[in-house]
């Protein structure tokens, strides 16, 4: 039960502290175009993203997989930058089929993954229940997601109930900045 708290703890504290901006950034867009009507979708694509991640840290811990850090680091930004412009461009049109966007959390969660799967598997490299580390890791991580998009959905329910045309403009207001920060956070790590 230690070793569940220990990486559980560190699951949470990946997204919820102040050097994980980035990721925090990432599931506020991925949420923010929702409604609470719409908890479950949210849910499902936020564990697309978990899913994403536990496999890019497991085949890491395994050596399975290898990718310089400098690209992983220019990488990430670029998937919130995405996110963002898909949440400010894609409002007025057809919105994207749910199975499309579960398979872009999921492929953003591959990329995101692997900045944390350096630090994560020297740990678990040296402990003799991966298995078990990566799940409580996970579950860490998942459920500071699902607080970052409760707070989400209920900043977007207490701003439409204010005015009918709020949700849109948390969309747009919210998007625009995460996406002017990813901008500068990609220009900043350009690894070429």
């Amino acid at each position: 039960m230690k070793d569940f708290i220990f990486y559980f703890k560190i699951g949470w504290s990946h997204i919820m502290s102040w050097d994980a901006t980035d990721h925090l950034f990432f599931i506020t867009v991925l949420a923010i175009i929702y409604t609470v009507a719409d908890w479950k979708k949210v849910l499902v694509l936020v564990t697309a993203f978990t899913v994403g991640h536990a496999l890019t840290l497991f085949m890491s811990v395994l050596n399975m997989i290898n990718v310089k850090s400098e690209m992983v680091e220019f990488l990430i930004p670029c998937t919130i930058l995405i996110t963002a412009m898909m949440n400010l461009f894609m409002q007025k049109q057809q919105s994207v089929s749910h199975t499309i966007q579960y398979a872009i959390a999921l492929g953003f969660g591959l990329i995101h993954g692997l900045g944390y799967a350096n630090y994560i598997s020297m740990m678990l490299s040296a402990d003799q229940q991966l298995v078990w580390g990566l799940f409580s890791f996970n579950l860490g991580l998942e459920a500071g997601q699902i607080v970052v998009v409760v707070l989400v959905l209920l900043t977007v329910w207490v701003s439409s109930r204010i005015h009918a045309k709020a949700h849109q403009r948390w969309v747009s207001f919210v998007s625009a900045f995460v996406l002017l920060f990813a901008l500068k956070l990609a220009i900043e790590r350009f690894p070429f």
